[in-house]
């Protein structure tokens, strides 16, 4: 279940990425969505 709302929290962010630095920013906040499901 965990990674299925992973999957769909990148899907999201990445479909409103429209530039390489902004898809570095994208995949950190993915990075910390994934860490914040993790502690719960």
């Amino acid at each position: 279940m965990k990674k299925l709302i992973a999957l769909c929290v990148t899907a999201l962010i990445l479909t409103g990425c429209n530039t390489m630095s902004g898809f570095g920013k994208d995949v950190q906040k993915v990075g910390q969505a994934v860490e914040g499901v993790g502690k719960k």
